[in-house]
């Protein structure tokens, strides 16, 4: 493995939605401080990921990591799934 591949972005966060093919919607939230106010708010953004087996389904909650652009929206990848969601 070279340095720049040891070195990738991974975030945490809930699959929304998987209705495309070999893609998932993934929502991460973050929690920061606001500037002014000095209170905690909570930020999210959604990603598209590559799902190469569709495996991941909604609410599943996965690691997605940084890769090469795969599509005009698509530059990141699901690395691994850490819950299944309880299907309710």
């Amino acid at each position: 493995m070279t340095e720049a591949a040891k070195n990738q972005r991974q975030l945490t966060g809930k699959v929304v939605s998987d209705k495309m093919d070999k893609t998932v919607t993934v929502l991460v939230e973050r929690q920061m401080v606001h500037p002014t106010m000095g209170k905690v708010v909570r930020r999210s953004k959604k990603y598209h990921a590559h799902n190469e087996g569709n495996d991941a389904k909604a609410g599943d909650i996965v690691v997605i990591e940084e890769c090469r652009p795969i599509s005009k929206t698509k530059a990141w990848k699901v690395a691994r799934l850490v819950e299944r969601s309880r299907g309710e």
